[in-house]
């Protein structure tokens, strides 16, 4: 789920407030609010909604989840960057203008020149500077990176690469970065639409893969994205085809073969992918599972909606049709805009779809 980006001048008293709605909303137990808490508070990363109602919230831990959808790891760093803001706080810079370590930054600025030579020299010089990490503020992925990561230009920097990218990851990757940090970095490089576009994703896929990263770590980050050239690549070097991966490539005889023996996050996974792709059959062969289409989609796969959103905002009346048939939610709201399905499908100019949606809402209003 994305977070909520800050206004310019924001209120700390108008946070503190949202906190204190938060603890409300919970007494209420209104499922956006699980969600929420969910996706945003580590001790409930991986409950269900019945554990979170059941749990008892602190106003600390109501604050944690404020801080954490805003982009900050803790309600002191929020309430830190409101009070007395530095360089790193500027979430309207590039992420390179915010750096405040001036080792990190040079060798940052040896990577966007393209200087390979002059980064072996500075890693060298500085053998510690490959395992260092920059905190940014402000947005819930590459908030702590490490040099490593700043090659897949994901979140877009300049919109472009140097040409010897391969050859400036490759000095880093001699410095010895963990598995870990390779990995992620193979994420982001799936993900980024700049190494795509400047034709390096597939090149640097293929080195990240010959220095250890797992391309299974990135197949369903990929998938989510829809960037199937890269799911091409991934399997190539020894993804695996799961079901989430099935639904998203199309595949009705691996969704049959996988179906059975998925557990219950891999087929909401699969039954957003196939929802956001509007693929019909999928879609039933999962729901026939007993896939709940309710449920909001899982963290780290369009989690603000639910499969309803997903096929309403994207066209796919097909796909709309049978979530109704199936008895699907028709007010329930997104947790970032607070929107229902029908709302989805007017903002993004679905016509048809909206006016279908309209006419079974009317329906089950005059029916209730």
């Amino acid at each position: 789920m994305p977070v909520r980006q800050l206004p310019p001048n924001p209120n700390l008293d108008h946070l503190k407030h949202q906190a204190k709605d938060l603890l409300r909303d919970h007494a209420a137990r209104t499922p956006d609010t699980a969600q929420r808490i969910r996706e945003f508070h580590p001790r409930f990363r991986e409950a269900t909604d019945a554990e979170i109602f059941g749990a008892k919230l602190s106003l600390s831990d109501a604050q944690l989840t404020i801080a954490r959808q805003s982009g900050f790891l803790s309600w002191p760093r929020l309430k830190r960057h409101i009070e007395r803001p530095t360089l790193t706080d500027r979430l309207d810079l590039p992420h390179h203008e915010r750096i405040e370590d001036v080792v990190f930054r040079r060798a940052v600025d040896l990577i966007d020149k393209g200087d390979a030579q002059g980064l072996r020299a500075w890693l060298k010089q500085h053998p510690n500077l490959v395992h260092r990490h920059i905190s940014f503020p402000g947005r819930n992925y590459f908030e702590n990176p490490t040099l490593l990561q700043f090659v897949a230009e994901n979140p877009i920097r300049h919109g472009t690469m140097p040409q010897n990218i391969v050859e400036i990851t490759q000095a880093i990757l001699d410095a010895g970065p963990t598995v870990a940090e390779r990995e992620i970095t193979l994420a982001l490089v799936a993900t980024g639409s700049v190494p795509q576009q400047c034709r390096q994703q597939v090149p640097l896929i293929d080195l990240l893969c010959d220095h250890g990263a797992d391309p299974d770590s990135a197949m369903e980050p990929a998938a989510l994205h829809g960037t199937f050239e890269t799911l091409g690549a991934l399997i190539r070097r020894g993804g695996q085809i799961t079901l989430p991966i099935a639904a998203t490539l199309g595949g009705i005889e691996d969704v049959r073969r996988l179906l059975p023996s998925a557990d219950s996050r891999k087929r909401q996974v699969a039954l957003s992918q196939a929802a956001n792709l509007g693929r019909h059959e999928i879609v039933r062969l999962i729901l026939d599972a007993g896939a709940d289409p309710d449920r909001y989609n899982p963290l780290g796969g369009h989690s603000h909606g639910t499969p309803l959103h997903q096929a309403a905002g994207y066209g796919h009346l097909e796909v709309v049709r049978l979530f109704v048939e199936r008895g699907a939610k028709l007010n329930q709201k997104d947790v970032l805009w607070q929107a229902t399905p029908a709302e989805w499908a007017e903002h993004e100019g679905r016509t048809e779809v909206a006016a279908y949606l309209r006419a079974e809402e009317r329906k089950r209003g005059a029916a209730g």
